[in-house]
């Protein structure tokens, strides 16, 4: 796991597992942009229609679109099913608001543009949420997001400014987890990090996703040698289109460190091999 800050003055927040957007709206209208600016809102509708709904003439709201699963956590891998099947389930989780009613409010402190964030959505119902705050112990709390299966919290300065890109102000505290994985095969090109592609690990050989290998030099050679010394096919059924792929025959096993969550493999690592 990753550790998030210790000590006064900081709010934390339960990381949820969507697509970064923000809602404008503009008198009576309400729009639905992702993180690069692109106008998704014919996509969340849903989101945009609840935005048209807010007691407000103009706001500019950044928050996350997401999808719950049957356990109520954010579900990462069904937005895309939910956005061409079942658009109903999409939600938007708000964190943070920009501008209202003509005041820009980037600015002024974090808790004071939650305070109105507050009085706009929260208790209202229809797609868009209020990303609930935790203030204490950060250890603590990031335990207890860890026990229940989210993929982490973030952290983030009471008295801060609002400002785009990284910051210091806010940060991120991933739970991991690792597994022992079936080593399907390779995928080594020119100017990228080399990737394991893996499978569930008892021996049905369904592909689960791609790890970035973070072998020690040894580890690796061994590797290579596998793949060059025995050579397979692509396993029947696999729902990627990898053809530089240099697949090996079953019998490798990979220690695999990655993001918590529902689905496949998210923000994996490869870090260790063995021969089953």
């Amino acid at each position: 796991m990753d550790q998030p800050p210790e000590g006064e003055g900081w709010i934390h927040e339960v990381k949820f597992d969507g697509y970064r957007a923000q809602i404008i709206v503009d008198r009576g209208d309400a729009r639905v942009f992702t993180r690069n600016g692109h106008d998704w809102s014919t996509k969340f509708w849903p989101i945009a229609l609840a935005g048209q709904a807010l007691p407000c003439k103009s706001a500019i709201i950044d928050g996350e679109v997401i999808v719950c699963n049957e356990k109520g956590a954010s579900d990462f891998n069904a937005i895309g099913r939910a956005i061409k099947a079942e658009p109903s389930r999409l939600c938007f989780v708000a964190f943070d608001l920009l501008h209202v009613d003509g005041r820009d409010l980037r600015s002024k402190p974090l808790v004071d543009r939650r305070a109105k964030l507050a009085e706009l959505v929260r208790d209202k119902p229809g797609r868009i949420q209020f990303s609930e705050s935790f203030e204490g112990d950060a250890t603590a709390i990031f335990r207890a997001v860890d026990a229940m299966g989210l993929e982490g919290m973030v952290s983030k300065r009471a008295d801060s400014r609002y400002r785009s890109g990284p910051s210091k102000s806010w940060l991120k505290a991933k739970c991991f987890v690792e597994a022992d994985l079936e080593v399907l095969g390779v995928v080594r090109e020119p100017g990228e990090a080399p990737l394991a592609l893996m499978a569930k690990g008892d021996g049905s050989r369904n592909y689960v996703g791609a790890a970035v290998i973070g072998l020690n030099r040894a580890m690796k050679e061994r590797l290579w040698e596998r793949v060059a010394g025995m050579p397979g096919r692509a396993p029947k059924g696999i729902p990627i289109n990898k053809p530089n792929a240099q697949w090996i025959k079953p019998g490798l096993v990979g220690h695999v460190r990655f993001l918590k969550g529902e689905g496949g493999l998210r923000h994996a690592t490869l870090t260790e091999v063995r021969e089953d």
